[in-house]
């Protein structure tokens, strides 16, 4: 394992779910429970040096509901202003060895933990780096240390593209066979990833 950097693994799970009406981590989802369940089921596959998970909207009952263990918690008071707010919530939390961090996103379960192992064997030194999939580019997505404070000045949902586009010269497109995994923002979404994943609505 010599030379093998220490990696956080960053979970976003605060969402409100506005156009559910219902948090969306909590929705069903196959044997692993729930939305949120299997993702960080994902995410402990890939053998993190550390996991943080990022809770807000419905924050009480995914404690209650979601199994946690492995995780860190950060709160998000502020989820309400986009994902954006939530990186920068847990910033303070990334241990003081991390040299990357792995984004992932808890309403986003078509992502596996082979697309995280090519993501970090592809990105080489690159501050930054994303998953370049079939139709575009899309998460996890890794960046290294020195991005760190530039991430904590972003505002939005699309405060982390941006900062993609705008250090274009510094990211690292991953090939990664397969579609952009769907995020499930909405109650259609959310029977896509179900049937994609051969599961059906509870």
């Amino acid at each position: 394992m010599s030379g093998r950097p220490f990696v956080t693994g960053l979970v976003l799970a605060a969402g409100g779910s506005k156009r559910l009406r219902r948090p969306k981590q909590l929705l069903p989802y196959g044997p692993s429970g729930t939305l949120l369940e299997h993702v960080l089921g994902v995410a402990r596959e890939c053998a993190f040096d550390q996991s943080l998970c990022v809770i807000g909207g419905g924050g009480p009952d995914v404690r209650s509901s979601v199994d946690l263990g492995g995780f860190e918690t950060v709160d998000n008071e502020q989820f309400g202003v986009g994902c954006s707010s939530s990186i920068a919530a847990a910033l303070g939390a990334i241990d003081s060895r991390a040299e990357v961090m792995v984004l992932l996103l808890g309403d986003q379960p078509g992502v596996t933990a082979a697309n995280v192992t090519a993501l970090l064997a592809g990105r080489g030194d690159a501050p930054l780096a994303a998953c370049g999939y079939d139709d575009g580019r899309g998460h996890p997505l890794a960046f290294a240390r020195s991005v760190f404070g530039e991430l904590a000045t972003l505002h939005g949902d699309k405060g982390v593209w941006k900062l993609l586009d705008r250090r274009a010269g510094e990211l690292v497109d991953v090939p990664v066979a397969g579609s952009v995994p769907r995020d499930v923002d909405t109650w259609e979404d959310y029977e896509a990833v179900l049937a994609e994943a051969g599961l059906v609505a509870g």
